[in-house]
């Protein structure tokens, strides 16, 4: 409602075609971890591209719309300009799979103020969302210690579109495989899926349950869910059933834990297969599972070979939102030649934005291990220190200077409302997501008082920020 109130004000003043940067980031890196895995983005400038225009119906609801007095909150000229108008700004972003951390720029949104206000809530619903879940999912991935990691949560995510977008995510911070066929379609992820309790409940005898499954679908479906009654006793079913297959030259897979110790179980079933002579079968677990669980799990020598996580993965589980914002940071009015910095002030230090038009430089070691992060201001790109201050503690952060190797993470995806190129498809942003994990260090990747990421503003940037702090309290006197 407010990008489209604020665009309606712009356009009315004569200022729709005034040029604005803004910038996407966010303040915390979620779950008290070290980092994020950035995703989202093609979602966003899909949308953007191919849904930019209002439609017809879109028209007639906004001609529709009144005011708490009974008058028209939009003039039938402005939603017929907005019908009429097409995308034409400039968008930079950070890749997705790319490693980040807080305070620095993911998207930088460049063109026209009226555009650039009417996308915000889009950049920061979609992004924000996908990096979070890509994320948790990095991070369960992660606590499995390279173990499969199926997502499983279609069931109990925020509705459907939510579930095709975490399942997009998931798969991009680690997962394999998942349970959501429309997802699997789409996105070309594969898909797993064993059966639930009900087919169990739905024949008289357990025995009989894993029989029928196994006699009417591929081998490589050959998984038995053995906690509907007693854990133990299904185990044991389980093995009983695989021997017929075995004797029928037919394959059995394993076993799906979905309830109790998983730890306990999870021994003693493996302890149950070896003794059987059935040491390829695997052991599949879930039940409300996070990264917590399943490092505990791990440490306590459990014997399961892949996971099924669902709810506390699809939907962020403990923490609810990335909390990204979208800030102005640079004005350049029809009449002006230079860009005109803007800043955001507040009586929190967290609160107080960067301006500018901002770049990331990572610095790595010759070998490629991530050193530090620098975020500057593109257009004094020559005249550049090599200490980073931390914009929230204000103070100096780290002198990059030894650095010689850096790259910069902003990369220029749309020109003038177009795509500059394709998109990598989903499999090599999982596996680019990857290798950005194993670029940093370990205590980053820590759950529990993880590793500070050295990341902040460039010298002279910093400095200039901090002018424009006090000149403005001074100006408001404060």
């Amino acid at each position: 409602m407010y990008n489209l109130t604020m665009a309606y004000a712009y356009w009315r003043l004569g200022r729709h075609n005034d040029q604005a940067v803004y910038h996407l980031s966010f303040r915390h890196n979620p779950f008290k971890g070290g980092f994020v895995i950035c995703a989202g983005l093609q979602t966003a400038i899909d949308d953007i591209i191919q849904q930019f225009n209002i439609n017809d119906e879109e028209r007639e609801y906004l001609n529709n719309l009144t005011d708490s007095n009974g008058d028209r909150l939009f003039s039938e000229d402005f939603i017929l300009f907005l019908q009429n108008m097409s995308f034409s700004c400039d968008i930079h972003a950070v890749p997705e799979g790319t490693i980040v951390f807080s305070n620095e720029p993911l998207v930088r949104i460049s063109g026209s103020i009226i555009q650039c206000q009417l996308i915000e809530t889009l950049l920061l619903n979609v992004i924000g969302f996908q990096s979070l879940i890509a994320t948790k999912a990095a991070r369960i991935c992660l606590a499995a210690k390279n173990k499969p990691v199926i997502e499983l949560g279609m069931r109990r995510a925020h509705n459907i579109e939510g579930s095709m977008l975490a399942s997009r995510a998931a798969f991009i911070g680690g997962c394999i495989a998942t349970s959501n066929m429309l997802a699997g379609h789409k996105f070309n992820i594969p898909v797993r899926g064993t059966q639930s309790h009900s087919w169990v409940t739905s024949f008289d005898k357990e025995e009989e349950a894993f029989r029928q499954y196994a006699a009417h679908t591929p081998n490589s479906m050959h998984i038995f869910l053995v906690d509907t009654y007693c854990t133990i006793k299904g185990i044991k079913t389980a093995i009983k059933v695989a021997k017929e297959l075995q004797a029928q030259g037919q394959k059995f897979i394993g076993i799906r834990i979905d309830s109790g110790d998983l730890a306990w179980f999870s021994k003693q079933a493996r302890i149950l297969f070896d003794q059987a002579g059935l040491k390829e079968a695997k052991i599949f677990a879930s039940n409300e599972v996070d990264e917590y669980i399943i490092e505990s799990i791990e440490h306590e020598g459990g014997k399961v070979d892949c996971w099924g996580v669902g709810t506390k993965l699809v939907t962020g589980g403990d923490t609810v939102s990335l909390g990204c914002v979208y800030k102005l940071s640079a004005l350049k009015q029809s009449e002006q030649r230079h860009w005109q910095y803007k800043i955001k002030i507040s009586e929190q230090t967290l609160k107080t934005s960067i301006p500018g038009i901002q770049q990331i430089k990572r610095f790595m070691s010759d070998g490629g291990a991530y050193l530090g992060d620098m975020i500057f201001d593109e257009l004094d790109e020559t005249n550049m220190s090599a200490n980073i201050f931390d914009p929230v503690k204000n103070t100096r952060h780290k002198n990059l200077a030894s650095y010689t190797k850096s790259k910069l993470l902003l990369k220029q995806i749309v020109r003038a409302g177009q795509l500059i190129d394709d998109f990598p498809n989903l499999s090599e942003i999982q596996k680019f997501a990857k290798i950005e994990l194993q670029s940093v260090h370990s205590g980053i990747k820590r759950f529990i008082n993880p590793h500070q990421y050295p990341v902040g503003l460039e010298e002279n940037f910093y400095n200039r920020r901090a002018q424009m702090i006090e000149k403005l309290k001074e100006d408001m006197g404060a």
